[in-house]
């Protein structure tokens, strides 16, 4: 059990940080964000490619690898959009009369 939330925390922090590379411009989250975004993509793309029939094969599950970095890309934009553009906003500041 231990060694199976270990190896969730290494695969989706390298595909969280794998999904932020892949992606095109700047994304303004932290890095618990992306190690986060890349678990929650990691265990739901595994279920999501055992339920197609694709999880478990011979060799290397490419597969469900990619599958679960297209999750990671769309969580990760996600993120970026509802969590990381709350800390670029500035409030609005009236004109300045002259």
């Amino acid at each position: 059990m231990i060694g199976t939330i270990l190896w969730a925390v290494i695969g989706g922090a390298i595909i969280g940080v794998l999904a932020r590379l892949l992606l095109p411009g700047r994304q303004n989250i932290s890095v618990w964000l992306t190690v986060a975004v890349g678990i929650a993509a990691a265990l739901l793309g595994g279920l999501l490619a055992d339920w197609l029939g694709v999880g478990d094969t011979r060799g290397v599950d490419w597969l469900r690898h990619i599958i679960q970095v297209a999750l990671a890309m769309l969580f990760v934009w996600l993120a970026v959009r509802y969590a990381g553009g709350a800390r670029r906003r500035t409030p609005h500041r009236p004109a300045t009369p002259r």
